[in-house]
């Protein structure tokens, strides 16, 4: 296993140290022990772990690079993806994980105590919730998010915790360029700019996806995110 993930994160031009490799599989044992009392990945099969969570959140550091200290937010990280990836191959930036359910929390509160890892916290909270926070909006350099939502609902979640200047990353599958069409009056209300749409295939698989690259350019207005339900039911459209 560590030499899959080695290999398939060096074919993406990252290259991992030894304690790095060490701190992904113990992640990837925390994560199938843990799945065995709750619901944490449907991903099992240690090889597909590898490959299907770890490498494919390593493969935004194959495009972004992030600056060193870098204030960062993965919001929904359900099991720590791609937050946890990116902060171990990263381990200078600062980052935060949020997600809605109190059990995943105490999941990524033991990896990061068992990873040893340093300058990152959890949240737990709505998105919609914590984005009208002064404590959390506008207060990233990027946002990072990994299969949540469509686009435009997933910007409404995420835009308004970055910066102006910032960047919003986000990681979608097969249909991600129907969803940029379909989000573009949603991302300009919410103060983005679409910048780039890039191809990402993960080595050793079939698998392809996009990663979705939206600048902020304007601040997010302040009836944005809606309450809780608005946001995946009516889409700004």
């Amino acid at each position: 296993m560590e030499t899959l993930l080695y290999e398939s994160c060096k074919q993406m031009g990252v290259l991992l140290e030894q304690h790095q490799l060490e701190q992904f599989l113990n992640y990837q044992n925390l994560l199938l022990q843990w799945n065995e009392k709750m619901n944490l990945t449907a991903i099992t099969e240690k090889r597909d772990v590898i490959l299907k969570h770890f490498a494919d959140c390593v493969s935004i550091v194959s495009e972004i690079s992030f600056e060193k200290y870098a204030s960062v937010i993965d919001v929904g990280t359900g099991a720590g993806f791609p937050g946890i990836p990116l902060k171990i191959v990263c381990p200078s930036i600062h980052m935060t994980l949020l997600d809605s359910l109190q059990k995943r929390i105490y999941f990524l509160e033991e990896v990061i105590a068992k990873l040893s890892l340093k300058n990152i916290k959890c949240i737990h909270s709505r998105a919609e919730d914590s984005g009208r926070d002064i404590q959390y909006r506008e207060q990233y350099d990027y946002c990072v998010s990994r299969a949540v939502a469509n686009l435009a609902a997933l910007s409404e979640y995420c835009l308004p915790f970055i910066k102006i200047g910032g960047m919003f990353v986000a990681l979608k599958g097969k249909d991600a360029e129907k969803e940029v069409e379909q989000s573009q009056k949603a991302i300009k209300a919410l103060g983005g700019e679409i910048t780039e749409l890039k191809q990402i295939s993960i080595p050793y698989t079939d698998l392809q996806h996009k990663i979705v690259l939206i600048k902020k350019v304007e601040q997010t207005p302040k009836q944005y995110p809606r309450k809780a339900g608005k946001v995946l039911k009516n889409p700004i459209k």
